[in-house]
């Protein structure tokens, strides 16, 4: 695990000393990723430079260092990530003629790619990672991002001149490119908490698609080809389910994952796991241990607002496996004082509160390991979500009224506005008083008449008309509203399914964990997410993942079988933190500050006036807005870091 970058002038206008001086640039803003080492190379009469910075896992020693150049001289590589079926690889390899100078995962890439070509080689790899692969002979530069888009991995185009890095800051220390605010992606970020790829915060700046590998030649244009697409594996085990019975998938579920589990344990340094007392990381913690000699390392975090603690789960799971456990419990004011440096560390707005309690615990957890394996991605491939049942129940209830009816319901509903039906609810008795009728009702009115992808974006949207917060800002087609992916998804909860892996997982979760982690030089591998059990959760017919409200059915069942049910059935808990009564309290001041009317007026981005309504209504204790101011925040404090 590492960080990367590059710069690439086509027209060769930079000078060596130049090029050698911006790489120089663009690398160490990546220090924190690799704190063990670095190194940049460089091919002045081509105008490509490359940069590292190493967290050393696999190969400690000097034959494990980036840039690396092939034994034949003609490839050269920098690479982040981990990849974990090296051993076959290399044994393949060496029956192919290729000689080692060590063990590390990079040098068997790299001959692999010298042998077999980027593409083929790259749909052997197993793992994740963001590669950068030179070819001196062609000067060809290829980009590579692994299936799942667990690595970051950002590229630009301008001039000219190719960027790319694992963060934005290694793009920001160049200053020949023009930083221009996307107000589209700026749009669809305060809908969704996070900015959907291959967009990103700056116009013309992109994250490479998962699954994907760009390539450019001197004179060519750069072009992306994808070599593993989700829709194609989803459809694939929809086709063809799962073919034995429910004991037998869950034996072959216990086995396919006990080797996933085995094969991200290898490292040349010390490793644990996340463990949160949940599903999905207990079984993860079982596997390991399972597959141990000695006590394996858990790690997790308390709090002390009960809602929000999970740690006396962990504890209780961690006793029974015999993991040699630690837990920190943090204060409200170790969270209060990791809030300001949240936009350097995200890099561009995430308004993911999880990243507080994620940074808490890697910090945690650092202390002792290098390398931490977690257990995300249980939700999405086994039904985890409790919108899953939401959206389904709502769209089921919606359906049993005739059009007629439904349109009329939006006339009754329009015929007031929203305040006025939360006046007129008070002359109710409490008892049968629903709370902010008229913002339920307004709510119910976007789904009356609408489609099942309008019910799932009802309930993952923070602000439900984003477009009247960004003059100017234009909202792109989602897959919610995609007709072709409804047809191709009938069953409305693989739907949701789907777009969750290839949206909210992706540029959410995995960008969340991957920050908050590698802002300490902690590795974190999620190996549910070996996409070999990606497609085996797709050939599970619903019933195994959802049964009787009851989420992750199959994947409950192989826990069983090393943890007892009470320890760990109980209902889900959020990884998070009360924002919303922090920001009544002690973050008043610091987001009155942001949100200040007469300072967004004067910043001419965002529209004032419905953020200032819903900052009051908060403040009020009329409705707890927390997580849509939040969103707000998380801009306007990287946009004050980054966009003075």
């Amino acid at each position: 695990m590492c960080g990367i970058a590059g710069l690439w002038d086509r027209r060769r206008q930079a000078s060596a000393e130049a090029l050698n001086a911006a790489i120089a640039r663009m690398t160490e803003t990546l220090h924190h990723r690799g704190p063990d080492d670095g190194g940049t190379w460089s091919d002045a009469a081509a105008g490509l430079a490359l940069g590292f910075r190493r967290l050393s896992i696999i190969d400690l020693s000097p034959a494990g260092a980036q840039p690396m150049v092939s034994a034949c001289g003609r490839f050269v590589i920098v690479y982040n990530g981990e990849i974990y079926n090296t051993d076959e690889l290399r044994a393949e390899l060496r029956t192919l003629g290729r000689a080692f100078r060590g063990h590390s995962d990079t040098e068997v890439i790299l001959e692999g790619m010298a042998h077999w070509g980027v593409e083929a080689t790259t749909r052997r790899l197993n793992g994740m990672f963001a590669i950068a692969l030179w070819d001196r002979a062609e000067r060809r530069l290829s980009l590579i991002r692994d299936r799942l888009g667990i690595k970051p991995l950002y590229w630009a185009e301008f001039g000219g001149q190719i960027m790319f890095g694992s963060e934005l800051k290694a793009l920001r220390s160049l200053d020949h490119w023009p930083v221009e605010l996307d107000r589209d992606c700026l749009t669809a970020y305060l809908r969704r908490r996070y900015l959907p790829g291959p967009g990103t915060i700056y116009r013309g700046v992109n994250k490479l698609p998962p699954g994907s590998i760009l390539s450019v030649s001197s004179k060519g244009e750069a072009g992306i080809e994808l070599y593993w697409k989700l829709e194609d594996v989803a459809l694939a085990g929809l086709a063809r389910r799962f073919p034995g019975d429910e004991a037998e998938s869950v034996d072959q579920l216990d086995a396919l994952l006990g080797d996933a589990v085995h094969r991200t344990m290898v490292s040349d340094v010390p490793l644990g796991v996340f463990l949160s007392g949940g599903i999905d990381s207990s079984t993860v913690a079982a596997l390991m241990q399972a597959g141990s000699m000695k006590a394996i390392r858990s790690f997790s975090i308390g709090f002390g607002e009960k809602p929000y603690d999970e740690a006396q789960h962990a504890a209780a799971v961690a006793r029974h496996l015999g993991t040699d456990h630690t837990e920190l419990y943090v204060s409200p004011q170790d969270a209060l004082d990791l809030i300001p440096h949240l936009p350097e560390m995200c890099d561009e707005p995430l308004a993911n509160v999880a990243a507080i309690p994620m940074h808490l615990l890697s910090r945690l957890t650092r202390r002792h390991v290098t390398v931490a394996l977690s257990g995300d991605g249980g939700d999405e491939l086994f039904g985890g979500y409790g919108r899953y049942f939401q959206a389904a129940d709502l769209w089921r209830r919606l359906q049993r009224f005739p059009p007629s009816l439904r349109r009329l319901a939006q006339v009754v509903i329009h015929a007031l506005p929203a305040p006025a039906w939360t006046g007129l609810s008070q002359m109710l008795p409490a008892r049968f008083r629903p709370p902010h009728l008229g913002d339920k009702l307004y709510m119910l009115d976007r789904v009356l008449t609408g489609r099942p992808g309008d019910v799932y974006r009802l309930i993952t949207s923070y602000w439900q008309d984003p477009e009247a917060l960004v003059p100017g800002g234009r909202e792109a087609p989602d897959l919610a509203r995609d007709a072709r992916i409804a047809a191709l998804f009938p069953d409305f909860t693989e739907r949701m399914q789907f777009i969750d892996t290839s949206t909210i997982l992706r540029d959410s979760l995995l960008a969340k964990v991957d920050r908050a982690s590698m802002a300490v030089g902690l590795e974190v591998r999620p190996p549910l997410l070996d996409h070999r059990v990606v497609a085996f959760s797709w050939s599970l017919p619903p019933a195994m993942k959802i049964r009787d409200r009851t989420s992750k059915w199959a994947l409950r069942q192989v826990l069983h079988r090393y943890v007892p049910r009470e320890l760990v059935e109980r209902p889900k808990m959020g990884f998070d933190v009360p924002i919303g009564a922090w920001l009544r309290g002690p973050l008043r001041d610091w987001a009155e500050n942001l949100l200040d009317e007469k300072r967004l007026k004067a910043e001419g981005v965002l529209n004032p006036e419905p953020i200032r309504r819903y900052w009051q209504e908060h403040q009020a204790g009329r409705r707890d807005r927390g997580n849509a101011l939040w969103i707000v925040l998380m801009f306007q404090a990287w946009k004050q870091r980054w966009m003075p």
